[in-house]
């Protein structure tokens, strides 16, 4: 089985009837994703500030322990319909406010483990926003990883000046739920690459 089938897979299964196997499944993509980011994420907190910058899972998730591990957040394109199934199955989470002008209707799935799912679906299918760009060319699967950080601005111009890295964006733009975001589209050493979206969280959610 390739790896595209095993996380098509996975993601089907985020509609289980069954708890434990929605949960497992989310662990197996929460963990795809964290190899897709880890070795970039390593290379930048190396830089103190930048890892100054980088939110720890304690201050994302309401009652969570201290903890040093970064917060962060898979993101997962799928089709209108397997969006829905996804739903229904996880008792129906409140769709993410998201700025019009941006392709995507989105809800988070939050699981045991500081385990964070983004579901993501398109808001024209076939058109040419992102999320529909990526569905036409790759299908359902792990579209970004999403780091969270103190601030958005900072941390862009950090990964612009000290590792030469282009952000999708000149500036930082308004995300889902009243974050700020930007995004790195970044090669990985075995030469594909892999979306990183920085994001600023509102300050009232903290």
């Amino acid at each position: 089985m390739t790896q595209a089938s095993q996380i098509a897979g996975w993601i089907r299964q985020l509609a289980n009837p069954d708890r434990q196997k929605r949960l497992d499944s989310a662990m197996r993509l929460y963990m795809e994703g964290g190899n897709l980011c880890t070795p970039l994420l390593k290379k930048w907190i190396a830089d103190p500030e930048f890892r100054s910058l980088v939110l720890p899972i304690s201050l994302r998730s309401t009652g969570a322990s201290e903890s040093s591990q970064a917060s962060t957040v898979v993101g997962i394109a799928v089709q209108l319909e397997t969006f829905q199934k996804i739903r229904e199955a996880n008792n129906s989470p409140a769709l993410a406010s998201v700025p019009p002008d941006q392709d995507a209707i989105e809800f988070e799935l939050h699981f045991e483990n500081h385990i964070e799912l983004d579901i993501l679906t398109t808001r024209e299918p076939g058109g040419q926003g992102a999320i529909a760009k990526f569905l036409s060319r790759f299908g359902e699967g792990i579209q970004q990883i999403e780091i969270y950080v103190r601030n958005v601005d900072r941390a862009t111009e950090i990964l612009r000046s000290r590792f030469d890295l282009s952000p999708v964006y000149p500036r930082t733009r308004a995300g889902a739920g009243g974050t700020r975001i930007n995004f790195f589209l970044t090669s990985l050493p075995e030469g594909s690459k892999v979306l990183i979206e920085l994001v600023e969280a509102d300050p009232k959610q903290l």
